[in-house]
């Protein structure tokens, strides 16, 4: 089992990565994070974050100077003098939906050069279900040790939100499935460490990969639900947001809220790893593959509730300022990963639109990336359309008198629709209950 004198290397220092690597070290295990990032790695041995999360840069403080937490970019070096290697590396879609691995694979290649009878390596990143078995440990295995017999392996899926991720991983449940159960009681020792929360050993491998994916369809599917439901009450005239929340006082109904579409790293991609891993294995997921039709399709659907919002005013898409509010994926944070506001933002600009974006937390390099200007607050509120995309908590307090054009189409239930209305302002989208 897990003891004092364990050392961990880690693959992989972003959202999920640092976060682990600093609560682990926290506990009085010596870690050694690795990445490609050379500058990320210097920010972190100086003592900081290069992740705005809260809570984050204080433990990384703390125990970079207690010496327990360091980066490399030397894998080698990492792998030698560990036991515990963990992979917690991005794992994007390509253009054809289908998954990349390359970190995976390379992160696998470089722990097998090094790798040593005994140690335990545990994978976080997100993959289609039956990688761990058919593409981890045959690469693992080049090193010419055997798996389950010299050396362990488990599978953990994280489970954590943005700006709210250190409280997450010390409190969420953790599913941790792996090659024998020698290597589940491992990984288990491990993260009972940092957590609080319940662990739940499954039986194996593929079923550990399973339960992230699962977790992360059922909310997209129900996200696509929310949204043709609020498509056809506004066809209707009918306020969904009121619709969904009287429908969810049903004890065994609980629909999620319709939005702009779906962003981030994990519901935006996880469903396609389990429509890939299907197909590959005979089985065909519709109702998978449309409901990620449903919520990609959305950002369109928003502008077409603005053209046809301009086009009540006498003005068209073309040669109109559109002021975007919020470009995260989610409310409060910095993360634009696979956000609706990128495709939304291309279209109008597509279609002849000048656009506006105020953001305070994205970084001004991702949005001046699509095209977009960046601006303050007061600014954006007086393009001829004011789109709020993200519930950054700053939008919450935007009045009637501030929208200089008097129309706004508000994407998220967070503003209250008769208070603009009383105040001469058209507006349209979802409104606050």
């Amino acid at each position: 089992m897990i003891n004092e004198n364990s050392s961990i290397a880690i693959f992989g220092l972003g959202h999920m990565g640092l976060p682990t690597a600093a609560l682990l070290a926290e506990s009085g295990l010596r870690v050694r994070g690795v990445d490609i990032n050379n500058k990320n790695v210097d920010i972190i041995n100086s003592g900081h974050s290069p992740i705005m999360e809260p809570g984050l840069d204080e433990i990384v403080k703390k125990t970079v100077e207690k010496d327990l937490l360091s980066a490399t970019t030397d894998s080698k070096e990492a792998v030698a003098n560990s036991q515990i290697i963990m992979v917690i590396v991005p794992t994007p879609v390509d253009r054809n939906k289908k998954s990349d691995l390359s970190a995976v694979i390379s992160a696998c290649r470089s722990i097998s050069e090094n790798l040593k009878k005994g140690d335990l390596v545990i994978i976080e990143s997100t993959v289609p279900p039956g990688t761990c078995q058919n593409l981890v440990i045959p690469l693992l295995e080049e090193s010419g040790l055997k798996a389950g017999q010299d050396f362990k392996v488990a599978y953990t899926p994280e489970r954590a939100l943005p700006n709210n991720t250190l409280h997450e991983m010390t409190h969420n449940a953790r599913a941790i499935g792996g090659i024998d159960s020698e290597s589940t009681k491992m990984a288990s020792s491990l993260y009972g460490r940092i957590t609080d929360g319940e662990i739940i050993m499954v039986q194996n491998l593929v079923t550990a990969e399973m339960v992230k994916l699962m977790e992360n369809t059922y909310r997209d599917t129900n996200i696509a639900l929310a949204n043709e439901l609020a498509l056809v009450c506004s066809a209707l005239d009918v306020d969904a947001i009121e619709a969904i929340q009287a429908a969810n006082h049903h004890p065994r109904v609980n629909i999620h809220t319709p939005g702009p579409g779906v962003g981030g790293h994990c519901l935006s991609i996880d469903p396609y790893f389990i429509v890939e891993t299907a197909l590959e294995n005979g089985v065909d997921t519709p109702l998978i593959r449309t409901s990620r039709e449903v919520n990609e399709a959305m950002p369109g659907e928003v502008s077409k509730i603005v053209q046809s919002a301009l086009e009540d005013m006498g003005k068209t898409i073309e040669g109109s300022e559109i002021g975007i509010l919020g470009v995260a994926y989610k409310g409060n944070v910095a993360d634009a990963r696979e956000t609706p506001a990128k495709p939304l933002i291309k279209n109008f600009i597509k279609k002849g639109a000048n656009v506006v974006v105020n953001d305070p937390y994205v970084s001004p390099d991702i949005i001046n990336s699509w095209g977009a200007e960046i601006v303050d607050l007061k600014r954006a509120l007086i393009s001829d359309c004011v789109v709020l995309v993200t519930d950054h908590d700053l939008y919450l307090n935007i009045e009637p008198s501030m929208i200089k054009n008097g129309l706004i189409v508000c994407t998220r239930p967070v503003l209250d629709r008769e208070t603009f209305q009383k105040g001469g302002v058209t507006f349209k989208g979802v409104g606050r209950r």
